[in-house]
């Protein structure tokens, strides 16, 4: 599938991973915490404890849009949509990898342990620590506020020096 990309392919690539952070971050604060909260609601709720949520219906939001991308790019030969398409799907592996696999823990595959990691994991607790359609904060996923890694690396190196 990637014969034949060019730079431009790469560079589109890269860019739809980047601007898909600012897409989620949007999606999240103005559809996910408006006017499709109900479908979202179930995800801040503690007592929530099913495998699935209704939340989970919103990974069919991104997959449409990189599987017809990707598609059609193979079946025109257009590497740079197949090459968009990708960029949206890498970005939707790194949301699920850090979503539901370090944040969540939904499924317990491994525990990242270094500051930046800790740091997505603490911004994201502030987000659910008000459970209302109004009361979020940090609606990002892999981009977080520079208090948050300073605050995580300061904790880092606070572990790393009382044990040397």
């Amino acid at each position: 599938m990637m014969y034949g990309w060019t730079l431009s392919s790469w560079m589109i690539f890269v860019a739809t991973f980047v601007v898909m952070e600012f897409v989620a971050w949007g999606l999240h604060k103005y559809v996910m915490h408006g006017f499709l909260w109900w479908l979202h609601r179930d995800h801040h709720d503690p007592a929530h404890t099913a495998t699935f949520q209704k939340n989970d219906a919103f990974a069919f939001f991104f997959f449409a849009p990189s599987f017809l991308s990707i598609l059609f790019g193979a079946i025109y030969l257009n590497p740079d949509l197949s090459a968009f398409g990708f960029g949206i799907m890498a970005y939707g592996a790194a949301y699920f990898t850090v979503h539901e696999v370090i944040i969540h823990r939904r499924l317990t595959w491994f525990r990242s342990r270094g500051f930046y990691m800790n740091a997505l994991v603490a911004a994201h607790k502030k987000h659910h620590a008000k459970h209302g359609k109004e009361d979020g904060a940090y609606f990002g996923m892999l981009m977080i506020p520079p208090e948050e890694i300073v605050r995580a690396f300061r904790r880092a190196r606070g572990r790393t020096r009382s044990t040397t």
